[in-house]
């Protein structure tokens, strides 16, 4: 590779990166990369300390199998969410404040870049994955950004009790 090329091949290596994950593209997450930032709904839990499995299913209807779930305070929970469609949906952990302004922004830029550990973009017929340590107690919300989806009612709840 010449001096040119290598340049080149610099300057365009953030890109590649940002491409990698891209919305709607199947997010492979790495456990030691993925971000430990508190949220109101808990924080990215660690795998080994996963107390139970709880399988969610979404489906072309715009809607979640089961819409509400209920965790205990301190659980750390292994979401396992099988889109059983034909087009792409996502599940995302959120309040309602921040899931409305997200759901916004996505119809402004449906290609909007973005993976959180909060989040699972799955293809259809695939199983996307989401560890999640619920250490905040309250009502909060999951549900489908993608344009269109939360507006048809792709939503569903998360209590966490004492």
């Amino acid at each position: 590779m010449n001096k040119r090329n290598f340049s080149l091949a610099l300057t365009l290596l953030p890109f590649t990166a940002l491409h990698a994950h891209a919305h709607g593209d199947a997010h492979a997450r790495n456990a030691s990369m993925t971000k430990k930032e508190q949220k109101p709904w808990g924080i990215a839990g660690d795998a080994r300390a996963v107390s139970r499995t709880v399988a969610v299913g979404m489906a072309d209807n715009m809607r979640f199998s089961p819409g509400k779930m209920e965790v205990k305070l301190g659980e750390t929970i292994r979401l396992t969410i099988k889109n059983s469609g034909q087009v792409m949906h996502e599940f995302v952990i959120g309040t309602r404040k921040e899931l409305d302004e997200h759901a916004a922004l996505m119809v402004k830029f449906p290609k909007m870049e973005h993976d959180e550990p909060y989040m699972a973009h799955v293809a259809p017929g695939k199983t996307g994955e989401i560890v999640w340590h619920f250490n905040r107690a309250g009502t909060f919300d999951f549900a489908c950004l993608i344009a269109g989806h939360y507006q048809a009612g792709m939503t569903g709840t998360i209590i966490v009790t004492r």
